[in-house]
C-alpha cells in the first residue's frame, strides 16, 4: 500500500444497521459488475483491535513494535500509533511515515541491513536515536553520521541462516568484535535483536539458542562497559492465535530465566503481519477460463482414466497484489463469491493464474473449486501484509482502491483505547454507510405510462401505482434508486445504457447524496443488500 499517504483523502465506512463486512464486499462488487470489474481490497480496521487484544492478553509483556513496511497504509499507521506501538522503520519514507503520525522518535528504531547514508543522516536530523547494526561497515557509517545513535546489534540465529540463502546477521564471535569496535569508537550500544522465521519447525529449541546467546551478547556488554537494556525478539507471528501461544509457551520460561523483569530488560517483538494480514480481503474478477483434460494408465490393464482439469485466469497476478508468491509464499484457496458448496455438487482440480500468460504469473496450483464462469469474483482473505506493498512496484496498472470499513461496536471500542481518526488525521474522513439499492431495468420492462421521465430529470419520482409491463428491448433503460434511510421509495430517470453506468459511478464517486445535498450520511448507490 505504499503511497497511499499522498492520497487527499482516505475514506472509512462507519458500518452500522446490521451491516456487516460481507455486504459491503457485496456492493463493491455490484458497483464493479457495471464498470470495468476491476479488483480492490476492503480493510476491516476493526480486526487491527481485536489482533491487539489477543496481542495483550496472551503476551502482555512483550512490547510490539510494528513493521512499516509490512503495510504502509496511513489508516492502519494511525490506528497503531493511537494503540501505543512502537515502530520499525528501513528507509526515509517509513521514518517520515511514523513521524508524520505523531510517534515519538524515541518509539522508531531504523532497521535494515545496509542503510543508506541519507537514511542515517535523517534518522540523525529527527533525532531517531534507535538503530539496527549487523557488522563493522555498518557500525562505522553510524559512528560517522549519528553520534547520538543506540546501537542493537542483530545476532544471527540457526532457524534463520536454515531458512535464507545469505548470511544475516552477527554471530556470537562477531557481536564480541563488534562491541570492542563501539567502545573504540564511542557508539552506545543498547541492546540485541534477532529473528525466529514463522516457518521455525521447533519453536523451544529455536528461542532456546537465540535467548541464550543474546544473554552472552548482554554480558559481553556489561564486560566492557555497555548499559544494555533493550531485547527485541523480532517477527515470525503469523496471525494465528494458536500459534501466538506456542511462542508464548517457548519465550516465557526462558525470558524469567535469561531477562526477568527485576534485570530492567525491555523486551520488544515486531509482529507485522499478525496485526495487518487478517485486516484485508482481495476481490479479483475471472477474465478467462480454459479446460484441460488429463490422460494417465490406470494401474489395471486395458483401464484408460481421465480428469477434467481448470485453468482460470484472473485480472491480478504475481506482479500485482500476489508478488509474494515470487518470494516462495504459497497463496491459500480463494472463497467463490455468493457460492456455497452443496454436499452433490463437483468440485473440480483448479489452478488460478494472473493476465500476464507469464509461465512465473501462477498464483495457486490445483485448489478444488466448483466450475467457475467468465465474470465470477473470487475472494482472498488474509491479504493485508506485505504483498499489497509490493504490487504498488510491480504493477504498471493503476493501483487498487482500498475501502476501509469499521463497525459501530469496534468503532466504539478504538475511541476507548484512545483512536480518533475522524479527528488526528486530515487525510481521513469518517462517513456512515447506509444500504441502498440500484436497480437498473434493461431490456425486460418499460412504463406503461407515457414516455416516463427523461434524461435530464433525476428526481422524478415514480407512483407506487405504476405498472410494468414487457416491451420488445428499448434503447434506453430505466435507473432507480432507493433510499430507505431517508424513507424515499423510488427515484428513476430514463437514459441509455451508458448513461446509467456514468450517472452510477458519478454518484458512488463524488459520495453526495443525489436526493439531499444536505444529508450528511454516505450513501453509495451501487451497495446492493442481498
Amino acid at each position: 500500500m505504499k503511497g497511499l499517504a499522498d492520497k487527499p483523502n482516505d475514506i472509512v465506512e462507519l458500518l452500522e444497521g446490521g451491516v456487516t463486512l460481507e455486504d459491503v464486499i457485496d456492493g463493491h462488487i455490484y458497483e464493479q459488475a457495471l464498470v470495468e470489474k476491476s479488483a480492490f481490497v476492503v480493510g476491516d480496521l476493526g480486526a487491527l483491535m481485536r489482533q491487539h487484544a489477543c496481542w495483550q492478553s496472551i503476551v502482555p509483556q512483550l512490547q510490539p513494535y510494528y513493521p512499516v513496511k509490512c503495510n504502509s497504509s496511513p489508516v492502519v499507521l494511525q490506528v497503531l500509533a493511537s494503540l501505543g506501538l512502537g515502530f520499525v522503520c528501513t528507509n526515509k519514507a517509513e521514518m517520515n511515515l511514523a513521524l508524520d503520525h505523531g510517534v515519538s522518535p524515541e518509539n522508531i528504531i531504523l532497521s535494515g541491513v545496509c542503510k543508506q547514508l541519507a537514511h542515517i543522516k535523517h534518522a540523525a536530523k529527527n533525532n531517531i536515536q534507535y538503530l539496527v547494526c549487523e557488522n563493522e561497515a555498518e557500525l562505522a557509517k553510524i559512528s560517522r553520521l549519528h553520534h547520538s545513535a543506540k546501537l542493537l546489534l542483530q545476532l544471527t540465529t540457526d532457524a534463520h541462516a536454515a531458512e535464507t540463502s545469505m548470511a544475516f546477521g552477527s554471530s556470537l564471535k562477531s557481536c564480541r568484535h563488534l562491541l570492542e569496535v563501539a567502545k573504540d569508537q564511542g557508539v552506545q550500544v543498547v541492546g540485541v535483536t534477532f529473528t525466529i522465521p514463522s516457518s521455525c519447525s521447533d519453536l523451544q529449541q529455536a528461542y532456546t539458542h537465540a535467548l541464550s546467546d543474546a544473554r552472552c551478547v548482554f554480558d559481553m556488554g556489561v564486560d566492557l562497559g555497555f548499559n544494555l537494556n533493550i531485547l527485541d525478539i523480532g517477527g515470525g507471528f503469523t496471525g494465528s492465535e494458536f500459534q501466538l501461544r506456542q511462542v508464548e509457551s517457548a519465550v516465557r520460561p526462558l525470558l524469567d530465566a535469561y531477562f526477568p523483569p527485576l534485570s530492567g530488560v525491555q523486551v520488544l517483538a515486531q509482529p507485522g503481519t499478525f496485526y495487518v494480514a487478517s485486516a484485508f480481503s482481495l476481490a479479483v474478477n475471472v477474465i478467462g477460463k480454459k479446460m484441460v483434460t488429463c490422460h494417465w494408465d490406470s494401474l489395471t490393464q486395458g483401464d484408460n482414466n481421465e480428469d477434467t482439469e481448470f485453468l482460470y485466469y484472473m485480472n491480478e497476478g504475481v506482479y500485482g497484489p500476489f508478488s509474494c508468491k515470487l518470494l516462495g509464499n504459497s497463496i491459500a484457496a480463494p472463497s467463490v463469491h455468493k457460492h456455497v458448496l452443496c454436499a452433490e455438487e463437483t468440485a473440480y482440480p483448479s489452478s488460478l493464474c494472473g493476465p500476464s500468460l507469464d509461465d512465473l504469473d501462477q498464483v495457486v496450483e490445483r485448489c478444488l473449486l466448483p466450475e467457475l464462469s467468465v465474470g465470477d469474483w473470487l475472494l482472498f482473505s488474509n491479504m493485508g501484509a506485505y504483498s499489497l506493498e509490493e504490487s504498488i512496484c510491480l504493477s504498471d496498472s493503476h493501483q487498487l482502491p482500498i475501502y476501509y470499513t469499521v463497525s459501530t461496536s469496534d468503532w466504539y471500542e478504538m475511541q476507548e483505547a484512545g483512536v480518533a481518526l475522524d479527528s488526528t488525521m486530515k487525510n481521513v474522513s469518517m462517513v456512515h454507510y447506509r444500504i441502498g439499492l440500484f436497480f437498473t431495468f434493461r431490456n425486460d420492462f418499460v412504463s406503461s405510462k407515457n414516455s416516463g421521465p427523461s434524461s435530464d430529470d433525476v428526481c422524478n419520482k415514480m407512483d407506487d401505482s405504476m405498472e410494468m409491463e414487457p416491451r420488445p428491448p428499448p434503447q434506453h433503460v430505466w435507473v432507480g434508486f432507493c433510499f430507505p434511510d431517508l424513507k424515499i421509495k423510488i427515484w428513476f430517470t430514463k437514459c441509455t445504457i451508458d448513461l446509467s453506468h456514468a450517472l452510477h459511478r458519478s454518484l458512488v464517486d463524488s459520495r453526495v447524496n443525489p436526493v439531499s445535498f444536505q444529508h450528511n450520511a454516505f450513501l453509495s448507490v451501487g451497495d446492493l443488500k442481498k
